[in-house]
């Protein structure tokens, strides 16, 4: 029996198995209601609520305090002997490495090929709104920490859950906090297999044969796709031994190599394509307002860039306070403030890029998307094309960014399934080894195996975590106003020199 016809087996098998379950869950989570003329998933608005909420509730932080989240990430608030594994830039790139990725490249093309350019605004607006939720929880997440006798730290809502209800409501917090903690993991664990994994390295190695010959390629074999996941497998498993300080190291360089890749390659898109520029923005702006052709009008627009904006940045779901939790600091606001930053990365940023490319470029895929309502087209593909109207060579170029992106996102996306297992099963050297071998095989797996009803799956629980989730952040927000404040009244004492001389005192007795 060769190998294409037992992967073929097991996919039929599992997607048989399984295919009710995620059915099921799916429809409850993206339950959507009919709002103008088109459909409302209610977990986007309760993503988008929170934003709002957050916002609001704590000042516009992330328009108020963008210039200070850059100067903690920059080392200017640094503190000598902080608690930590990784710098505040580190923590930053390994969490954005968990968030950019192919839906970046991919998902926006599909949001402005459903809800037309016009869905860009939305997008951004989506964007700014989870910079705040992305504050609060990330205040939590390192507040409510654990830091091992090793020094090596654990965090996200599997840690601040408990001990915050705990601290706010006693016992019974305590009680209903454990029950949410060990959810939260479970959810986390899960979407890190599959979503985080396999569904990363399969659609990169997809995109690698469609510009290595297609199937009849050297790749295209199921020799080569075993050989290409056990690569992938190797590379990662490598990092993954080296802990959170391992993945800072590789993503600290990585990211900011990709996002400078990519944002150039916009860059000279838009260059070659200026005169058609201030057209583009109009188009923006305007089919936020009065959109042509789009389901549901300004609401069918407004919600296909909510969808693409929520579903990209992560905002409130948990993931992201456990990479930023092991940032070496005594404030936890100060690692909040640098969390705001990361769905402007993401969303504000690499998203808008994206879309303004695909604009401007206007490839015939993108027209023929439109005009089919958004139809089946890989996203991936409409973007490849709109940059090879200028850099016909793109194409190859992109392939390496889609794989450098997956690849990262692999990388975090198993650090913070670590941290779940971790939490559900000891953090014994037997079990850390367990899991990193299960992890590396679900990689190997990924080039081989479609497994498209559990990533479907996948998908649901991740999301089932936001409304755990954003329940438990709306119950702390008092403990992260306290953190800000705290954090505040540390900058402005600094700048009066107190906070310095009294480093220097540290730094004599240390």
């Amino acid at each position: 029996m060769s190998l294409d016809s037992v992967t073929t087996s097991i996919d039929d098998a599992v997607s048989g198995f399984f295919e009710p379950v995620a059915t099921t869950l799916g429809e409850i989570v993206f339950y959507s209601v009919p709002v103008g003329g088109t459909e409302l998933p209610l977990i986007v608005a309760w993503l988008v609520v929170a934003g709002l909420v957050f916002t609001l509730g704590f000042g516009l932080v992330q328009i108020r305090r963008f210039k200070l989240a850059v100067d903690v990430v920059r080392g200017k608030h640094d503190e000598h002997g902080s608690a930590g594994e990784v710098n505040h830039f580190q923590a930053l790139t390994a969490a954005v490495s968990g968030t950019v990725g192919l839906g970046n490249i991919a998902g926006v093309a599909v949001a402005v090929s459903i809800g037309g350019p016009g869905a860009t605004f939305w997008m951004i607006l989506c964007g700014l709104l989870g910079m705040a939720t992305k504050f609060v929880e990330v205040t939590l997440g390192v507040k409510y920490r654990q830091v091992h006798e090793d020094g090596t730290v654990s965090g996200g809502p599997m840690h601040y859950l408990p001990k915050g209800l705990a601290d706010r409501f006693g016992a019974r917090g305590a009680r209903l906090g454990k029950v949410l903690a060990i959810l939260a993991s479970v959810m986390i664990l899960f979407f890190g297999l599959f979503g985080g994994n396999l569904f990363q390295v399969n659609q990169s190695y997809t995109q690698l044969v469609s510009v290595a010959g297609g199937e009849d390629g050297a790749l295209g074999s199921s020799a080569g796709a075993l050989f290409f996941g056990i690569l992938v497998a190797a590379l990662v498993g490598i990092v993954l031994l080296g802990g959170i300080r391992s993945i800072a190291s590789v993503t600290s360089r990585l990211v900011p190599a990709m996002a400078i890749i990519y944002i150039a390659a916009c860059l000279v898109v838009l260059a070659v394509n200026v005169t058609e520029l201030p057209g583009a923005v109009a188009q923006i702006v305007e089919g936020a307002f009065a959109p042509e052709g789009v389901a549901g009008g300004i609401i069918g627009a407004l919600i296909v860039g909510f969808k693409r904006a929520a579903f990209s940045n992560e905002a409130g779901l948990g993931s992201a306070p456990i990479a930023h939790s092991a940032v070496k600091t005594n404030h936890p606001a100060s690692e909040g403030l640098v969390a705001l930053l990361e769905p402007f990365i993401d969303t504000v940023l690499i998203c808008t890029m994206t879309a303004l490319t695909i604009v401007v470029a206007n490839p015939a895929s993108w027209a023929a998307a439109r005009e089919a309502g958004g139809g089946d087209i890989g996203g991936v593909t409409i973007t490849s094309d709109a940059f090879e109207t200028v850099l016909p060579w793109f194409p190859y170029v992109l392939t390496v960014a889609v794989l450098l992106f997956a690849i990262s996102t692999v990388l975090t996306w198993g650090y913070y399934g670590l941290k779940a297992w971790t939490y559900l099963f000891g953090r014994s050297r037997t079990s850390e080894t367990v899991y990193k071998a299960l992890y590396t095989l679900f990689a190997v797996a990924g080039s081989l195996l479609t497994l498209q009803t559990l990533i479907d799956l996948a998908d649901a629980v991740l999301f089932m975590l936001a409304v755990i989730n954003i329940i438990g952040l709306y119950l702390l927000a008092p403990v992260v106003k306290r953190e800000l404040h705290s954090f505040l009244e540390f900058v402005r004492d600094r700048r009066t020199g107190g906070a310095a001389e009294q480093d220097r005192e540290d730094v004599k007795t240390g």
